[in-house]
């Protein structure tokens, strides 16, 4: 595992779109309508400039598994960080759609402790080569650094099959919403 370069966010992007592209809560975000797969990427690209930005972008060597982490304790207002919300509103969630990602947004910030912690935002493994162990190296690689950071690590999941490889690395659901899917909280201490 190593620390992400700019020049590796096409790469990145591209792998977490295919990844994620029939993933209900990414579905939420980017809705149904003609153009998803632009949105798609988009999403993508906005989530890896925050956590390049406000957290880490890790790659494995051979560039087939990716994680994007975003410390919201970092996160500090700038022209920057501005911008790249208006981007995503307009390229990614639209007017439309608005007042229901934000009320996702409220409901998801709502489980997370008040104190540091690594949000694990996105991990992805090219679907050419999932079910190989490779993202279950990376997450070995990503939690070994955050124990020894001493930051305990939250994630959302849509798909209920994830829930017992997130269990094999000791993280524990500890609540679920119902939005238009089911959306499961989990934690690492």
């Amino acid at each position: 595992m190593r620390k992400a370069k700019r020049s590796d966010k096409e790469r990145i992007v591209e792998l977490l779109r295919l990844s994620f592209i029939d993933n209900l809560s990414v579905g939420f975000l980017v809705g149904s309508s003609s153009g998803r797969n632009t949105r798609i990427r988009r999403l993508m690209e906005y989530a890896f400039d925050v956590c390049y930005e406000f957290g880490e972008v890790v790659v494995n060597e051979e560039g087939s598994a990716c994680a994007l982490l975003f410390y919201r304790h970092l996160k500090q207002f700038s022209l920057s960080a501005v911008w790249l919300d208006i981007k995503l509103l307009f390229g990614v969630i639209g007017f439309a759609r608005l007042k229901k990602v934000l009320h996702r947004e409220k409901l998801i910030e709502n489980q997370h402790p008040k104190g540091p912690f690594c949000y694990l935002w996105f991990i992805g493994v090219d679907p050419a080569v999932q079910g190989k162990g490779i993202g279950s190296g990376l997450m070995a690689a990503l939690l070994s650094k955050m124990d020894a950071q001493d930051l305990p690590v939250y994630l959302e999941t849509s798909v209920a099959r994830n829930i017992s490889f997130y269990q094999k690395f000791g993280f524990q659901v500890f609540h679920q919403t119902e939005l238009s899917y089911s959306l499961l909280f989990l934690k690492r201490s």
